[in-house]
């Protein structure tokens, strides 16, 4: 397959995948609420898809290296995902919703870090190029997300299970044509055993920083729009904010290229995770500020965007060959996997005992403690 198609193919999938995350993230826990369900349980059923990033891709990371057919893995992994999620359009009781999340998200999970290994593959690495063609996940994420507002606001919040379906459909398509990785060249890390390679202590800090970044991103995801619609901001509005957010990320992908001629890796990196931190206390005490609101989802250009192309970068560069797609795998496993998952589930425990200004205070002192981890530990990478 010609590397344009190739690169075109992956394009369609990031704005598929992100689009699903851009209904999702703003307005799944709104749909929880409509259902009546209490927070604990909505804590739950919006941290499923991250829960199965703990195993999932690990698993099918493992075995798409270990039986070298990563595209037909993937192509399951899009037609089940789809076939999992369709039992949306009628449940409506917390576990039939459950088992379906559940499922649904477990083959889902697959997708991405096969695509993104193919990705990284292809760009040999760079995470400059990567960032232009990533572009097209945070696309679909404002077009997904400013259309569901507006369906939102006008049919009510019953119509995501349709809209969830229709970006599920039109992403196993975009799996069937993704195509396999390329070969890549012997390196001492391709040698190394998987767990020789996990036992680097640049590795390790590297893995504890994302997870810490995820972590203060759980409450983000599973309860900032809760958060703000209790201070009376409309539908509209909160996917605006969402907009906002995915704009600035957009882009700072866009200029990576240009920040990775005058900064280090570990510079950028370190400067996502100090913003993370201001990030969240400035959401834990400024919810009343429309200004301060606005600034906080701007940051979202360094607590997200960079941060995550600095990180694939890292991850390419110390998994490679017959360990990439488990590197990619352990990457979404410690991040929006563990991290995420358990920052949600906390967020929905701590909810109403703590109220959301110490919830997001408690996100930014994560970020906070990852930006100490990343100093010490990581080496700087030009």
């Amino acid at each position: 397959m010609p590397k344009n198609f190739a690169l075109l193919a992956i394009a369609g999938f990031y704005f598929c995948y992100f689009a699903f995350n851009g209904i999702f993230s703003p307005y799944w826990g709104l749909y929880l609420a409509g259902l009546a369900f209490p927070a604990w349980q909505i804590g739950i059923l919006t941290s499923l898809t991250q829960i199965n990033r703990i195993y999932a891709p690990a698993l099918w990371g493992w075995l798409a290296d270990r039986s070298g057919k990563r595209q037909l893995i993937l192509r399951l992994a899009g037609a089940c995902g789809l076939l999992f999620f369709i039992p949306l359009l009628v449940a409506q009781s917390f576990w039939p919703i459950f088992i379906a999340v559940f499922l649904g998200s477990f083959f889902w999970s697959a997708a991405l870090p096969l695509v993104e290994a193919t990705a990284m593959s292809l760009l040999k690495g760079d995470s400059g190029a990567y960032s232009r063609l990533r572009i097209w996940g945070s696309i679909g994420f404002v077009v997904a997300t400013m259309t569901a507002g507006y369906l939102i606001e006008a049919q009510g919040v019953a119509v995501l299970p349709m809209s969830v379906i229709a970006i599920m459909a039109s992403l196993a398509l975009y799996c069937w044509w993704v195509p396999e990785a390329p070969s890549t060249p012997v390196t001492q890390n391709t040698q190394a055993g998987f767990g020789e390679i996990l036992r680097q202590r640049e590795v390790q800090s590297l893995l504890a920083s994302c997870f810490l970044m995820a972590l203060a991103h759980g409450p983000y995801y599973s309860f900032y729009s809760i958060y703000v619609a209790d201070q009376g901001y409309s539908k509209s509005t909160i996917a605006w904010f969402w907009t906002l957010g995915v704009l600035a990320e957009i882009a700072i992908f866009w200029l990576m290229p240009r920040l990775n001629l005058r900064f280090s890796q570990k510079m950028i990196l370190l400067f996502g995770l100090a913003i993370g931190a201001a990030r969240f206390g400035v959401i834990a005490w400024g919810i009343a500020s429309l200004p301060l609101l606005l600034l906080a989802q701007l940051a979202h250009a360094f607590t997200f965007g960079s941060n995550h192309a600095v990180n694939m970068a890292y991850i390419h560069r110390y998994f490679t060959g017959r360990h990439q797609a488990k590197g990619q795998a352990l990457y979404i496993a410690m991040s929006f996997g563990i991290g995420g998952s358990l920052g949600g589930i906390l967020a929905g425990l701590a909810w109403q005992s703590l109220g959301g200004e110490w919830v997001f205070s408690l996100a930014a002192l994560s970020c906070a403690l990852g930006g100490i981890i990343a100093w010490r530990g990581l080496p700087k990478i030009e």
